[in-house]
């Protein structure tokens, strides 16, 4: 019969099953073309049922077969399924019961979520918060409680190859007046992806310097520490982000780049704890200099969860505000990690050269540095498995050194200083009972040439979703 032909040909073209809540497919057709086979397949099934019907009500024409009437009973209840089946997977695309949560395309994983729909609207976010206790006497400095962040994702998926996708940031609570002036709310990527190719695709808009581990991946249970990592806030002045244009893809399996255009610095911001307040965040940014900025990721296949990548920032600073001067800001930076059986390991180094530094120092009234330089390590291990092999809970104590040094060269005429040469060391551990929340307990202490800087005790928590 035509009905079962079609039929077989569906079912034995198109392999669906339910396996934990999601369905699978193989060679699977286009949505479209799926209920356009269900839909020529009711109108069949419609017709013969109406022929049985008419068979029936005929005295002179014998009644269909049994077996036939049977046929098109199973065949109804195969296509019955198909459109529940179909219309589940349609709903799992738009929103999946499950998101798995991992980073795409250089972003976090909570960011990430946008990608990981069919299409519309996607909504996710993450918050940190922490308490400190002051361990010495600290100039009068007293122990604080902070809501640090608060962060809502947005993304729209138009179709398969456009998206938007956007993080809006509530820092320290409120942005009230006077007394209440703590905070602020920020655009920290606002952009339009655009998938041409594996290989290549474009971004436009807001977007995050591609340098370092935390300026483009920072959601608190991807990170060791309340703390973000001091290299990565005074040598890349994470979190970094500038209007530009760019590519983004996998040149080969393991292979991932990110290359932008963007909006120069701005030097009057430059000052003896680093360049931090030359980012313009495109707020209202100068523009009269461009800059560019790279990166290149390569996930090693022969060393399980070994990632190995550096980055590049080059372009002037200057925006006709330095006496005329360039102010040629360069920065580079190397990095690499490595997850396995539970260990966690990151190694970040940095350096940076500042051209023009006198002149931009004599603009400031500070001593800008004509170099910098810092670097981290950190080993952390998830001891969970030794104590609760059932457990699917997560324990991991950590250690981290760091040393940084914002005017590791002073330029000519300008004295150091040596308060900005700086050592970190850091204890602590990272527990999540389940993978987007975590509860953070470290201790820290900052030492200088000159005197020591911070003994601290810090305990918080954070989430993602």
């Amino acid at each position: 019969m035509k009905l079962k032909a079609s039929v077989a040909a569906m079912l034995g073209g198109v392999s669906l099953t339910m396996a934990n809540g999601m369905v699978v497919a193989d060679d699977m057709p286009t949505n479209r073309e799926l209920w356009e086979i269900v839909k020529q397949q009711q109108k069949e099934i419609e017709a013969l049922k109406a022929q049985l019907k008419a068979g029936k009500k005929t005295t002179h024409e014998p009644a269909k077969p049994v077996a036939e009437k049977e046929e098109v009973k199973e065949l109804k209840r195969k296509t019955s399924i198909l459109a529940q089946e179909l219309e589940k997977m349609r709903t799992l695309l738009v929103i999946p019961e499950e998101p798995q949560y991992k980073s795409m395309y250089g972003l976090g994983p909570a960011a990430s979520k946008v990608y990981q729909v069919g299409k519309g609207l996607s909504i996710g976010g993450y918050g940190e918060g922490h308490y400190t206790v002051l361990t010495d006497n600290q100039k009068g400095k007293k122990d604080r409680a902070d809501l640090t962040r608060l962060v809502l994702y947005t993304g729209y998926k138009f179709n398969d190859w456009i998206l938007f996708n956007s993080e809006l940031e509530f820092e320290h609570a409120t942005t009230g007046e006077g007394s209440e002036e703590k905070g602020e709310v920020s655009v920290e990527f606002a952009a339009l992806d655009f998938f041409l190719d594996p290989r290549v695709n474009i971004r436009a808009g807001l977007v995050l310097m591609p340098m370092g581990f935390i300026n483009t991946i920072h959601e608190p249970p991807f990170y060791f520490g309340n703390n973000r990592p001091e290299v990565e806030r005074r040598i890349i002045p994470s979190t970094w982000r500038e209007l530009g244009v760019g590519l983004f893809g996998e040149l080969l399996p393991g292979l991932t780049y990110t290359t932008y255009v963007v909006n120069g610095m701005d030097a009057s911001g430059f000052s003896s704890s680093g360049f931090r307040g030359g980012r313009q965040g495109a707020s209202k940014a100068k523009a009269e200099n461009l800059a560019w900025v790279g990166r290149v990721d390569y996930a090693v296949p022969q060393l399980t969860g070994l990632t190995v990548g550096a980055s590049a920032y080059l372009g002037n600073s200057g925006q006709d505000g330095i006496g005329g001067a360039d102010v040629f800001t360069q920065l580079y930076e190397g990095h690499v990690q490595w997850k396995y059986r539970g260990w966690e390991l990151r190694a970040l180094g940095a350096w940076s050269h500042i051209d023009d530094a006198g002149k931009v120092s004599a603009a400031v009234g500070e001593t800008v540095g004509e170099a910098q330089f810092g670097w981290y390590a950190e080993l952390g291990y998830n001891i969970l498995p030794w104590l609760m092999p059932e457990s699917t809970h997560y324990l991991a104590p950590f250690f981290r050194y760091e040393q940084w040094d914002t005017i590791a060269e002073a330029p000519s005429g300008f004295a150091d200083d040596d308060r900005f040469d700086r050592r970190l060391w850091q204890i602590g551990f990272n527990y999540k009972p389940i993978p987007n929340i975590v509860i953070k307990a470290d201790y820290r202490n900052i030492d200088a040439d000159r005197g020591t800087l911070a003994d601290e005790f810090n305990v918080g928590l954070g989430f993602i979703f």
